[in-house]
């Protein structure tokens, strides 16, 4: 017997076809910036923002693909549960870089 069967779980981890879409999306996700910054393509200010936005996308792409966040038992909580997350994360940061810009007076 598998461990799964002694704790009754019977969760959907996802298909081979979902982890491959994932894994080949996280692939071209990393070339991208890499590319920009090897050749330095785009601007320095440009550069930032596209490797910003490619680690958003990045952060997305593994919650969808290989953490399931629309699968279990209650996935609303889950996805509640992230923004709520998030929403800390971003005060915390926002909070941290607006502190800092006072404390060179």
């Amino acid at each position: 017997m598998t461990q799964h069967e002694h704790h009754g779980d019977h969760h959907n981890h996802g298909s081979l076809k979902s982890y491959v879409i994932g894994f080949i999306l996280s692939i071209v996700l990393t070339i991208i910036p890499l590319v920009l910054v090897m050749n330095s393509m785009l601007s320095k200010t440009a550069t930032v923002i596209t490797i910003m936005v490619m680690a958003i996308l990045q952060f997305v792409v593994q919650l969808f693909f290989f953490m399931h966040i629309r699968e279990g038992e209650k996935p609303r909580y889950n996805v509640q549960t992230l923004v709520l997350g998030l929403v800390i994360v971003f005060t915390i940061i926002a909070g941290s870089i607006w502190i800092m810009t006072f404390n060179k007076y």
